[in-house]
């Protein structure tokens, strides 16, 4: 092989290295790599507000609420509670107590049932299931009466408690309702709220009559009567 050849072939390859090193510099430069912070997107979530908190959960009116619609509602509700208790007139005890008249009904007392200390405890505290207090304990039967045999997590949903409720009511219950609670009392009239308006004074220091109101008829002139009004 002849010098030439040789200076050829080596200045083809050193070309062709540089051509590839050129390339990949250039690649570099178009396709910057930028490093990931943080991998995945970033989900805003709203914060609540300073002083926020659960909203109370507060038992109805229950004259309000003791509804036909409601107690067919709760028909539907007792399905939870009908792999545990009996619903019917026969009032016989299952894995629970017969829950037919125990809306009034002293908790720990039905016959023939064995109840858990702690709900036998509640019984002193508590003398009878009333709307209240069974809207209370349906939330969540463990928390309300810890230690209770009752494992059932409760109704979440103060409709579901109402329906509830208002079915029990007409299962066999002889609890009085509860009077309507009272209405709030109507708002008061805004502060600063203008009176009646003063008449204007008169000329010479005399208050002229308010409008709408009945003018005295004028006393008679000095020396003389009244002329009388002309036809």
């Amino acid at each position: 092989m002849s010098d030439l050849t040789f200076n050829k072939i080596a200045g083809g390859v050193l070309l062709t290295g540089l051509v590839i090193f050129g390339l990949r510099e250039a690649s570099d430069i178009v396709f910057k790599k930028h490093e990931v912070e943080k991998a995945g997107y970033e989900i805003a979530v709203q914060e609540e507000s300073a002083g926020g908190g659960e909203v109370a959960d507060t038992p109805p009116d229950w004259a309000a609420v003791l509804t036909p619609a409601n107690v067919a509602a709760g028909a539907a509700v007792s399905a939870k509670c009908a792999a545990c208790h009996k619903l019917d007139a026969s009032n016989a005890n299952a894995t629970g107590p017969g829950l037919w008249d125990v809306l009034g009904r002293k908790p720990a007392a039905h016959p023939g049932y064995n109840y858990s200390g702690a709900m036998k405890d509640f019984a002193g505290k508590q003398p009878v299931w009333d709307y209240d207090a069974l809207y209370t304990f349906l939330k969540a039967p463990g928390k309300d009466v810890p230690g209770t045999n009752m494992t059932f997590v409760g109704l979440k949903k103060p409709e579901d408690r109402i329906a509830m409720i208002a079915y029990l009511h007409s299962l066999g219950s002889k609890l009085p309702v509860p009077p309507p609670r009272p209405a709030a009392a109507a708002a008061a009239p805004a502060a600063g709220a203008p009176a009646d308006a003063a008449a204007p004074a008169a000329p010479g220091g005399a208050t002229a009559p308010a409008p709408g109101a009945a003018t005295a008829p004028a006393a008679p002139a000095a020396g003389g009567n009244t002329a009388p009004p002309k036809a």
